[in-house]
């Protein structure tokens, strides 16, 4: 059996995501990359500051999204990551690049120094906004064995938000998060149907009874329906847009003390906390020293 990964010992743990600018070279691109950057670094010092276990930087504003994102996208994510490697060096760090650029994540996360990435499509095929997303944990683990980078673990989504799956409706949720362990992802992310929707509390029952890697909720946690997801290892939690007001800790989260309509605050997996109870209030014990040393870097 292999030994727990990042959250394989953690409960509810949070992950911040820096949500960057929309990048040279797709529609929306207005700003230098140089002001790009700053930006990400900013809102990821505000992440750690309020005291997020981990961090992920995805390309949010590259709408619409494409399955060959140009070697521009790679590169300039790629200098973004390690700039916020540079300024949140004690965090665990990830990427996501959409839309299932699972090889590029890889390779950025290996020169940037990242621990993870969020893989869409690593089993079973689905029809995506951006279309027909197949299979590719095969070809991703290959990759990631042939590049030096098998330190750097894999979160996969089952059951993508924002895709049909017709192809598999005879497969249910936990049989896909089963198969995904079957093909070595280090943990599975469970979500709603899209951006901003809860996941089913039942379905992580379910999933959690399949599989004994780590479980991530990523998407549509509020501070009203938090404690159906408290058992998930780690909580995905982002707005499309930007996160909670700055002065928001994540401890006014956990104890459900931000309005619901707030812009969102958290994200993907992450490692360090896990909750407790002192004077009748869930409160975070931060295991970040101790947990770091045993999976990998910082």
């Amino acid at each position: 059996m292999r030994p727990p990964g990042l959250f394989g010992r953690l409960k509810a743990a949070v992950v911040g995501v820096v949500h960057v600018g929309a990048l040279p070279g797709t529609p929306r691109s207005s700003l230098p990359l140089t002001q790009i950057i700053d930006q990400a670094c900013q809102e990821a010092e505000a992440y750690k500051d309020a005291g997020v276990d981990g961090l992920i930087v995805e390309n949010m504003h590259d709408l619409p999204y494409t399955v060959c994102p140009g070697p521009e996208v790679t590169a300039a994510m790629t200098v973004i990551s390690a700039a916020v490697r540079q300024a949140c060096p004690h965090l665990a760090l990830g990427v996501q690049i959409l839309c299932a650029a699972n090889q590029q994540a890889i390779a950025v996360a290996l020169a940037a120094g990242l621990d993870f990435i969020r893989a869409e499509g690593f089993v079973f095929s689905h029809v995506a906004d951006e279309g027909i997303i197949n299979a590719c944990a095969g070809n991703l683990l290959r990759y990631r064995k042939q590049v030096g980078a098998e330190n750097i673990q894999i979160f996969a989504d089952i059951k993508k938000k924002h895709s049909a799956h017709a192809l598999t409706a005879d497969v249910s949720v936990a049989e896909t998060a089963s198969a995904a362990e079957l093909f070595l992802a280090d943990g599975v992310v469970l979500t709603g149907t899209a951006t901003g929707l809860p996941a089913d509390p039942q379905e992580l029952k379910e999933v959690k009874h399949a599989v004994k890697i780590p479980v991530l909720i990523g998407s549509g946690v509020t501070l009203e329906n938090v404690r159906n997801y408290l058992d998930a290892n780690a909580l995905i939690i982002a707005s499309p847009y930007s996160f909670v007001p700055l002065q928001t800790s994540i401890s006014d989260v956990k104890n459900c003390q931000v309005p619901s309509n707030t812009q969102g605050v958290i994200v993907m997996e992450t490692f360090l906390p896990k909750l407790t109870v002192s004077d009748g209030n869930v409160e975070l014990c931060q295991l970040h020293s101790n947990h770091l040393s045993e999976s990998g870097p910082e």
